[in-house]
């Protein structure tokens, strides 16, 4: 039987385990306090940095960068000596809504007007506002009658490749239209190019630059490919004038060269309008002849 000394010393090792335990477990709480609260402090920190790194702490909220409205691709005028150079528009801070008016006055008659539709095709506005306020287009020929029914103007060289040394992407090319059931005739549908619409035209298609087309007659291509970048308000009847001149061949076998020359005299674009682009049929104005 154990003797009254090994309980006392038995009790007393058990109650000092106990206290032991206690205090690993008091310091275990505390480590975990610890941790939490460091993780919290660390998380507030990179809250608080992040803010900061943002501009929330300054003065005045940053302004956003703008956002690119057109691209403009450089264009090499030592490859392609019919190129002009003029500049690059700019970027960014163009209007992209409303109209702004084309005013295009020829040896042949004019003035010619036209509404130039920022919403739809801004790029190529921009571009031909740009280049008139260069004088680019001022006694420039327009090269071509074409067989599609189109006037050619803007290119200073009248190689039908020349242009700004730099080029943009298509915008707003008309749909192809529907193809109907062999069973039935096809719905009448509005041409892709009425008459009175201006568009661009480059070379290749859909590197465009200055180079723009005035319809006198409907075209409807099969699959059409010119940014629609206007349309005629007055003096659609100098363009049809224009367009029943007779033509030669113009080097190359195709004959589109107009016989008498239609000189650019002028070319003007006015400040943007906040009214929509014109929707009604072209207007005529009297011809000076």
């Amino acid at each position: 039987m154990a003797s009254s000394r090994d309980r006392q010393r038995k009790l007393a090792r058990a109650k000092l385990d106990r206290q032991l335990a206690r205090r690993a477990a008091a310091a275990k709480r505390r480590r975990q306090i610890q941790a939490g609260v460091g993780a919290a402090v660390v998380l507030a920190l990179i809250v608080v940095g992040s803010a900061w790194a943002l501009g929330a702490f300054d003065s005045e909220p940053k302004k956003q960068a703008a956002e690119d409205t057109c691209l403009w691709t450089p264009q090499d005028a030592t490859a392609n000596t019919n190129l002009k150079e003029v500049g690059t528009p700019p970027t960014t801070g163009l209007p992209t809504a409303g109209t702004r008016t084309m005013t295009v006055t020829t040896n042949q008659g004019g003035p010619i007007t036209a509404d130039l539709d920022l919403a739809a095709a801004p790029c190529g506005a921009a571009s031909i506002s740009f280049l008139a306020g260069k004088s680019f287009y001022d006694n420039t020929k327009c090269h071509e009658i074409t067989t599609e029914g189109a006037l050619r103007c803007g290119d200073p060289s009248g190689s039908g490749i020349g242009g700004p040394t730099y080029s943009f992407y298509n915008e707003n090319v008309p749909t192809a239209p529907e193809a109907s059931p062999s069973a039935s005739p096809a719905p009448a549908q509005p041409p892709a190019y009425p008459k009175g619409t201006v568009a661009m035209i480059g070379n290749p298609p859909g590197s465009n630059g200055s180079q723009f087309l005035i319809f006198f007659k409907d075209f409807n291509p099969p699959t059409p490919g010119y940014t629609v970048v206007g349309k005629v308000t007055g003096g659609l009847d100098v363009v049809e004038k224009i367009g029943a001149l007779p033509t030669v061949d113009n080097g190359s076998g195709a004959k589109v060269k107009p016989k008498t020359d239609v000189v650019i005299q002028s070319l003007t674009v006015g400040e943007p309008n906040a009214a929509p682009a014109a929707t009604s049929t072209p207007a005529a104005s009297p011809s000076a002849g």
